[in-house]
């Protein structure tokens, strides 16, 4: 079963997940609030082969994440004309709680899809 809304899209696992895969989901998403790209992708490497669980959840996060910066590239650009500013605001807030979506829907066992992202790393 899957939901499509404004907060992005969740969908169950094929297999139900360990604790120690919903540890590690966890951590790709919120350990990015303090370490930005690097934590999501440290996880990917490391456990990419281990877990699709825990693959997944790493790769959306990195992907999030690069999205974000290239975003945040825009809107620092766009500090010239005063609405940069806004923009950087506004995106700090939607990422935050997009963040906290994707920890939550982690944290239940089910795989998380982030609105708007650039879905670089396949």
């Amino acid at each position: 079963m899957s939901t499509q809304d404004y907060l992005g899209q969740d969908e169950s696992p094929l297999g139900p997940p360990t604790s120690d895969e919903k540890t590690m989901g966890i951590l790709s998403h919120i350990l990015c609030l303090v370490a930005g790209f690097i934590a999501p992708l440290v996880i990917y490497l490391i456990k990419k082969d281990e877990s699709a669980f825990v693959r997944e959840h790493a790769k959306e996060s990195l992907n999030f994440q690069i999205t974000l910066i290239i975003f945040y590239i825009i809107s620092f650009i766009l500090i010239f004309v005063f609405i940069g500013i806004l923009m950087m605001v506004a995106l700090g807030l939607v990422a935050l709680i997009l963040i906290i979506v994707a920890t939550i829907k982690a944290s239940e066992g089910k795989l998380y899809r982030y609105p708007f992202n650039i879905r670089l790393i396949k």
